[in-house]
């Protein structure tokens, strides 16, 4: 222990009231020569983290892009189920099937042709039994348009739909 001018004991290499050291490690020499030491690192920092978080946006913007065409692959699918439904006979399940699914796509300004697979073994069940229509939807989707490397140029997508036939109905 020190004891300053005033009387007041201080931990070794302290003097005065502020805690300041007696002289090392306070003077502008040695402040200045860390700051000279760290000079253009700031620009090193951003030259390394700017394309790290550049990459981490596209992803971001990627993946939120394909959750939206994927529940929009759903929504194609749960329609092209429901006008199956409606309809009297399997053959007019089919093609009400596919109709739907191309407008929807196309509506949707979804840019891909879709895959139309109809599970109508429901219309073969006699009537007053529960049945349903099941369709499945699949749609090649490009993403060309953002180029993350890794990633191919398109994306699968495919949806599932199931609507129940009118129990009471009768069925061709």
């Amino acid at each position: 222990m020190k004891t300053c001018p005033a009387g007041i004991r201080h931990a070794a290499g302290l003097s005065g009231p502020a805690g300041h050291s007696d002289g090392a490690g306070v003077s502008g020499s040695t402040g200045s020569r860390r700051g000279a030491d760290e000079r253009g690192s700031a620009a090193l920092e951003a030259v390394i983290l700017l394309p790290l978080l550049l990459l981490f946006v596209v992803a971001v913007v990627f993946a939120g892009r394909l959750a939206l065409a994927q529940q929009q692959v759903d929504a194609i699918a749960d329609s092209a189920a429901r006008a199956a439904s409606l309809q009297r006979s399997a053959g007019e399940a089919r093609i009400a099937a596919g109709r739907v699914a191309a407008a929807a796509a196309a509506s949707r300004d979804l840019k891909c042709v879709p895959t139309v697979v109809a599970d109508l073994r429901g219309f073969a069940t006699p009537v007053g039994v529960p049945a349903s229509v099941t369709v499945r939807v699949s749609c090649v989707v490009g993403t060309s348009d953002i180029t993350i490397p890794g990633i191919p140029g398109t994306r699968t997508l495919t949806g599932e739909g199931r609507s129940p036939l009118d129990t009471y109905r009768g069925r061709r």
